[in-house]
């Protein structure tokens, strides 16, 4: 959802992917091969994550107007620190966007918060080959402002991809063309990015139940069916995850329910859930605090981080702004919420 302020073609796609299924079938084993091509997901090689140091974060808006405009970077970083969040997600979408954001960057990194870049793409491109020019040459503006040690390219490009309201657990819920579109999007941004920082690691994102579009990623394979396609490569798979989704490590779509957090786990890579929140239609502000911080979502992740290899959490997001009123603070970019008190806390008797 984070890309759906560029774009009313992203806000359409990202309104399609939250759409939820109604709980039916049976169990389904989470490990089921996403593109139905083989009977497992690869297995997990990589090992927990011995850096601790980002696990709590949150997610900003900072080239979008509203609270974050006009509230000096000071005074977010200060919040930041007060909550016990490290790491501080922000989207950029141009050379001057970038240059702002790599400006906080900076200012932040001095005092130990790690702010990083989600580099904002949509699928409106005739071909893979165009979008993966329009990839390199956003993604090479971007690393150029400023080292960053993660950069995330594009977000939730599966969700333009989706055949309709559908899970995303096989490949033939997605379209052909704005799967190559996308496929092209995240190779030029990527190659982009790595020409200027080779260092760099890439973080991919997605939703709900959609990971058959990262196993046609991975083995070059697509809709249509064929195989021998380019392959993305990545460093950490980031998911979005929100209240009316329920328990990520039970989700329940049309075809079944799955462990989300064991089949990203199976992928290989450290897990981020780089966007966590609670609808503002899920009850009060203390109603909201609470389903923040307990079993299916803060609580849940902290207590079974090792054991997924969930590397960090970001809490979407610090303000109320346009996108709706998620945030931990107020649209004034002053004043906390419920939600706020409840991070903090959480964050202060399970540190990570």
């Amino acid at each position: 959802m984070f890309s759906a302020r560029k774009a009313a073609a992203v806000a359409t796609a990202l309104l399609t992917s939250m759409l939820l299924a109604a709980c039916g079938g049976g169990d389904v084993d989470s490990t089921l091969d996403a593109t139905g091509k083989s009977a497992t997901l690869p297995e997990s090689t990589a090992k927990a994550s011995t850096s601790t140091s980002i696990f709590y974060g949150a997610n900003g808006r900072n080239t979008n107007g509203g609270a974050y405009d006009s509230t000096a970077v000071a005074t977010q970083l200060a919040q930041l620190q007060d909550i016990g969040a490290k790491i501080y997600r922000n989207d950029v979408y141009s050379l001057s966007s970038a240059k702002v954001v790599a400006k906080m960057a900076q200012t932040m990194a001095a005092s130990g918060i790690t702010v990083y870049p989600v580099i904002l793409l949509g699928t409106g491109y005739s071909n893979e080959q165009t979008a993966y020019n329009a990839g390199y040459t956003l993604g090479q503006q971007v690393a150029g402002t400023y080292k960053y040690k993660y950069y995330e390219v594009a977000n939730e490009l599966e969700a333009q991809a989706l055949t309709g309201n559908v899970d995303g657990t096989n490949w033939t819920h997605y379209k052909n063309q704005p799967f190559v579109v996308a496929r092209g999007v995240m190779r030029g941004l990527i190659a982009g990015v790595k020409s200027v920082d080779s260092s760099a690691k890439i973080v991919v994102n997605g939703t709900w139940l959609h990971y058959a579009f990262f196993q046609m990623l991975m083995d070059g394979s697509q809709p249509d069916g064929t195989h021998g396609h380019p392959t993305v490569n990545w460093d950490i798979t980031a998911w979005h995850w929100y209240s009316n989704q329920g328990d990520m490590t039970r989700a329940c779509g049309g075809t079944g329910c799955y462990d989300m957090l064991g089949v990203l786990r199976s992928f290989g890579k450290p897990i981020w859930i780089n966007e966590f929140g609670v609808r503002p239609n899920y009850g009060t502000d203390q109603q909201i605090a609470n389903y923040m911080a307990g079993n299916t979502m803060m609580a849940q992740f902290q207590s079974v981080a090792s054991k997924y290899n969930i590397q960090s959490i970001q809490a979407f997001e610090l303000y109320d702004d346009s996108e709706g009123n998620f945030g931990l603070m107020k649209s004034d970019g002053q004043t906390p919420k419920a939600a706020y008190y409840a991070y903090k806390n959480f964050v202060a008797s399970h540190p990570m």
